[in-house]
C-alpha cells in the first residue's frame, strides 16, 4: 500500500532469458535493447541502486522478482506475465515457470497470465495447459516472433488463427486477455505493434475484457480513441508508467489522454518489473500532479487519491473480480537484494 491505496501491479516479469536460452540471432539484441535502451535509460537518473547488472537483468528468478514487489516496494498483489516469444528464446523472454512459483509462494498475491502463440497447432491445446496445469486466468498474446528464420505476425482480428482461440478461452473461463502493444522489438517491424487489429476483435467478444499493454508508450491517439468506443478494452500503463522518473511530462501527456476519454475507470497500474523496479515509480506515482496549464487547458480533473487509488489498484481489481488485501510494511528493503545471485 502506499497512502491508503492498494497496488496491484497488472505486469510483471521475470526475464530469464540469457544465452543459453536463445533460439535466433535476434534473441540478444532484443535483450541487449531492453536492458541498455529500457532498464538503464528509464531507471531513475543518478541513483544506480534501481539498476541490476546485465549478469542478473537477464537471469531474473523468483527470489529477484517476488522479493523486489513485495519486500522492496509497496505492491500488495501482482499478475505475472509470460512473454510468448517462443522462437526466439527457449521458454519465451518471460518464462512461466517462474510466475508458478511466484504464486506457490505467494497464492494470495501473484495471479498467471499464460502466454499463446496463435500459428502453434496446438494452440487450443495450449489453453487448455495453461487452465488446468498453470492455474492461469489470463492469456497473453504478442504481436511478432521469428521461427526458423522467418518472421511471423499476429493480428488480433485474425478469424482463423486468433478467434477460435477466444473462443476456447471462454468455454474454459478465461475472461482477460492481454495483448502487447506499443513497444516494438529491435530488428523487427513495428506495424504489428500497432492497435489498430484491436478493433474487429472489441466488436466480436464484447463479453471479454481486453487489455492493451503499454497503453500510450506509442500510438497514444489511436489507443484513446479505442478507450473512448469501446468498453471492453482497458489500458495498462506498463510502459507509460516508465517517464515518471526522469521524463514525467511525457507521462502527463499520456495519462491526461486517456482521462480525457471519459475512461478513468479503464486505466490500470503497472510496471514491468524487473523491466523496473517498481517502488520509484509508485512513489512518482503518489506524488504526481499535473501540471496547473494541462489541467486547465484539457480540461481535465486533478489527481486526486481517489483516483490515483483507482489507478493503482481499485480499477483492475473490479475488471478481475480480485479480492486484495493492503500489506502495510514498516520498512521497505533496499532495491534488487532478493536474489541468490546476489549473494
Amino acid at each position: 500500500m502506499i497512502g491508503d491505496a492498494i497496488v496491484i501491479d497488472a505486469v510483471v516479469h521475470g526475464y530469464n532469458s540469457p544465452p543459453e536460452t536463445y533460439r535466433n540471432p535476434i534473441a540478444g539484441l532484443v535483450l541487449a535493447s531492453l536492458y541498455d535502451g529500457y532498464h538503464r535509460v528509464l531507471s531513475p537518473r543518478g541513483e544506480p541502486r534501481w539498476q541490476l547488472e546485465r549478469e542478473r537483468f537477464e537471469r531474473a528468478d523468483p527470489d529477484l522478482l517476488g522479493h523486489a514487489l513485495f519486500a522492496e516496494s509497496q505492491v500488495d498483489f501482482a499478475i505475472y506475465h509470460d512473454i510468448p516469444l517462443y522462437g526466439l528464446y527457449e521458454g519465451g523472454a518471460s518464462p512461466l515457470w517462474i510466475g508458478r512459483e511466484l504464486h506457490e509462494r505467494y497464492p494470495d498475491r501473484i495471479a498467471l497470465f499464460g502466454g499463446v502463440w496463435p500459428h502453434h497447432a496446438n494452440a487450443l491445446a495450449e489453453v487448455d495447459r495453461l487452465v488446468d496445469e498453470e492455474g492461469c486466468v489470463g492469456l497473453k498474446f504478442y504481436p511478432y516472433d521469428i521461427y526458423d528464420g522467418a518472421g511471423q505476425t499476429v493480428r488480433m482480428n485474425d478469424a482463423e488463427a486468433v478467434y477460435p482461440i477466444l473462443e476456447h478461452a471462454r468455454t474454459r473461463g478465461i475472461r482477460h486477455i492481454a495483448v502487447h502493444k506499443a513497444i516494438a522489438m529491435v530488428g523487427c517491424p513495428v506495424s504489428p505493434f500497432d492497435v489498430a487489429d484491436m478493433e474487429d476483435v472489441l466488436l466480436a467478444f464484447p463479453d471479454l475484457n481486453f487489455q492493451i499493454i503499454h497503453g500510450g508508450f506509442a500510438f497514444l491517439e489511436e489507443t484513446a480513441l479505442q478507450l473512448t468506443y469501446y468498453p471492453n478494452v482497458s489500458v495498462v500503463l506498463e510502459g507509460a508508467s516508465a517517464f515518471l522518473p526522469n521524463s514525467p511530462l511525457r507521462f502527463a501527456e499520456v495519462l491526461a489522454r486517456f482521462l480525457m476519454t471519459g475512461a478513468a475507470d479503464r486505466i490500470i497500474w503497472g510496471t514491468g518489473c524487473t523491466a523496473l523496479h517498481p517502488r520509484p515509480l509508485i512513489e512518482a506515482f503518489w506524488d504526481f500532479q499535473f501540471p496547473d496549464q494541462m489541467i486547465e487547458g484539457y480540461g481535465i480533473p486533478p489527481l486526486t487519491p481517489r483516483l490515483k487509488a483507482a489507478i493503482l489498484g481499485g480499477n483492475i481489481a473490479r475488471i478481475m473480480g480480485l479480492a486484495v488485501a493492503g500489506n502495510e510494511q514498516e520498512e521497505l528493503a533496499e532495491p534488487w537484494t532478493g536474489s541468490s545471485a546476489a549473494t
